[in-house]
């Protein structure tokens, strides 16, 4: 089932002689449940294309369709609604009120719309992500690590169509990245969430099933990981 789909995206900034292509054209299909890095160099177009798939941004041409909605007849107040409820967004940086408990931080986007969380949903969540011991803490009184892990529980509370995670282990040490990395994993394989990585690390972008790598905003190459069965294994 196809949850993502980009047609011709194209982003412009400027005009005249200040004019700057940031997306020249993309053409992206997402299929439900598939974990996917979106690699390139600083400047190459990504983090706009994240922006646009957020709906944070509005392309200059080409359409966007995220789970049947094409984001380009939203206007602002529906695109921010749209944005709470069907797109998780984990940054570099946590983004977490300081005054709030984990528990409240996580629960913030629904919150917002007045909605109980399903708390068998809820549960699976923080324990997946190893936070269910801290809930009544506050953020300072946790590592960077684990306020990392806050943030994806709350993408992931809105149970979204899609999750963009943006460098999110880009203010973490080797071993914290390699945490959330693998609890984005858990989260893919566990919760079937569909997950864009957004990263200039190969390293982590290899930790993906499948690589697409963007230059000057265009897609250069689009690879997914061969799976062995299991026949080939024994």
């Amino acid at each position: 089932m196809e949850i993502l789909k980009c047609e011709g995206v194209k982003k412009v900034y400027g005009s005249g002689g200040n004019q700057v292509t940031a997306l020249d054209g993309i053409d992206l299909s997402v299929s439900k449940g598939e974990f996917v890095a979106i690699i390139g160099a600083s400047g190459s177009g990504k983090s706009t294309l994240l922006h646009i798939l957020g709906s944070v941004d509005k392309p200059t041409g080409g359409k966007v369709i995220i789970d049947g909605t094409d984001l380009s007849k939203l206007n602002q107040t529906q695109a921010a609604i749209f944005r709470r409820r069907k797109v998780g967004l984990v940054y570099q940086f946590y983004n977490l009120i300081p005054t709030l408990t984990v528990r409240k931080n996580i629960l913030m986007p629904l919150a917002l719309d007045k909605k109980k969380p399903n708390q068998e949903y809820f549960e699976k969540v923080v324990s997946s992500l190893g936070i269910a011991e801290r809930l009544e803490a506050l953020p300072n009184q946790l590592s960077g690590g684990q306020q990392q892990r806050v943030a994806i529980a709350r993408s992931l509370i809105y149970r979204p169509a899609l999750l963009l995670a943006d460098e999110p282990t880009g203010n973490l040490d080797q071993k914290n990245s390699k945490e959330i990395i693998d609890m984005l994993k858990l989260s893919n394989r566990n919760l079937e969430q569909t997950i864009l990585l957004i990263t200039h690390d190969e390293k982590v972008a290899l930790e993906a099933d499948r690589i697409i790598t963007v230059e000057d905003g265009r897609i250069i190459s689009d690879e997914r990981k061969e799976v062995k069965s299991l026949s080939q294994n024994t």
